[in-house]
C-alpha cells in the first residue's frame, strides 16, 4: 500500500460526504438541521468520554502511575492551551476559514461567511483530534495498512454529511485541513520506522478526549471553548509521559 493512501481514502470520503449533506441542505428545515447539529453534539460528547477513559489504560498506569496520568493530561491541556492561545491558533484557523470562504464562495452574505467558518472549524476539529488521525496516520507511514484510517474515513463520511447538512460547503473545505495534518503525521511515521509507546498512546487518547469535549459543548450552544487553542496539548501529552517515565 502506498504511503498516504488512508488520507487520500479520508479526504474523499469528506467531500464526497460534504455533497451529499449539502444537497440535502436545502430539503431540511432550520428546526432538523439545530437538531442534527445537537445530535452530533451528543455524539461527540460520548467518543470523548470514551476517549477520556484511557487515563486509565493499563500502559499509561504502569508507566507513569495512576495519580500521574491524570496530572499528565491536566498539564499538558493547561501548558497547550497557553501555547496555543499565545500561538493565537484559534485566530489563525478562523482566519483560514475566512480566506478559504472568500476563494471558494466569493460574495456571500455575513450569515453565510460565519456559518462556513463555523463549519470548518468545527469539521476539522472532529476529523483531526482523535486517537485513530494519529494512530492511523502513523500506521499509514510505516507500511503496516490503512485499516484504522479506512475505519475513521467511514466515520467521518457520514459525520460530514451531517455537518454539511446544517453549515454547508465550510464542512468540504476542512478536507484540506484533513490532508495536511494527516499528511503530515504519516511523514513523521515514514521518518520513525517504528510505532509510539503504549503508554504515550494512551495519554495521547485522553488528552484528545477532553479536547472533543469542548467540540461537543461548542456543537450544543453551550460554550465556546477555544479548542484550536489547546491543540499543542496533544504534542505536549506523549512527551511529558515519556519525561515522567524516565524520572520515575
Amino acid at each position: 500500500m502506498i504511503p498516504g493512501a488512508g488520507t487520500v481514502l479520508n479526504v474523499a470520503t469528506v467531500l464526497a460526504g460534504s455533497v451529499l449533506g449539502v444537497a440535502l441542505r436545502g430539503r431540511l428545515p432550520q428546526r432538523t438541521r439545530e437538531v442534527v447539529t445537537d445530535g452530533l453534539g451528543l455524539m461527540t460528547l460520548l467518543i470523548a468520554a470514551l476517549n477520556v477513559g484511557s487515563v486509565r489504560g493499563a500502559a499509561a498506569v504502569e508507566a507513569v502511575g495512576a495519580s500521574a496520568v491524570v496530572l499528565i493530561v491536566l498539564g499538558s491541556v493547561v501548558v497547550g492551551g497557553i501555547l496555543g492561545s499565545l500561538l493565537r491558533l484559534g485566530d489563525r484557523l478562523e482566519g483560514l476559514g475566512s480566506w478559504l470562504q472568500r476563494r471558494l464562495a466569493p460574495g456571500a452574505g455575513s450569515t453565510t461567511r460565519v456559518r462556513f467558518v463555523e463549519g470548518y472549524v468545527v469539521a476539522s476539529l472532529v476529523f483531526c483530534v482523535g486517537p485513530l488521525t494519529v494512530l492511523g496516520s502513523l500506521s499509514d507511514g510505516l507500511g503496516r495498512g490503512i485499516d484504522q484510517l479506512a475505519l475513521k474515513s467511514t466515520l467521518d463520511g457520514f459525520a460530514s454529511v451531517a455537518f454539511a447538512a446544517s453549515f454547508g460547503w465550510g464542512v468540504a473545505a476542512a478536507a484540506i485541513t484533513v490532508a495536511v495534518v494527516q499528511g503530515a503525521i504519516t511523514l513523521v511515521g515514514l521518518a520513525l520506522g517504528g510505532v509510539l509507546p503504549a503508554a504515550e498512546v494512551d495519554a495521547i487518547t485522553a488528552t484528545g478526549g477532553i479536547l472533543l469535549i469542548g467540540v461537543g459543548l461548542r456543537l450544543l450552544r453551550i460554550r465556546d471553548v477555544p479548542v484550536v487553542d489547546l491543540l499543542p496539548a496533544l504534542a505536549l501529552a506523549p512527551i511529558l509521559t515519556a519525561l515522567v517515565h524516565a524520572l520515575r
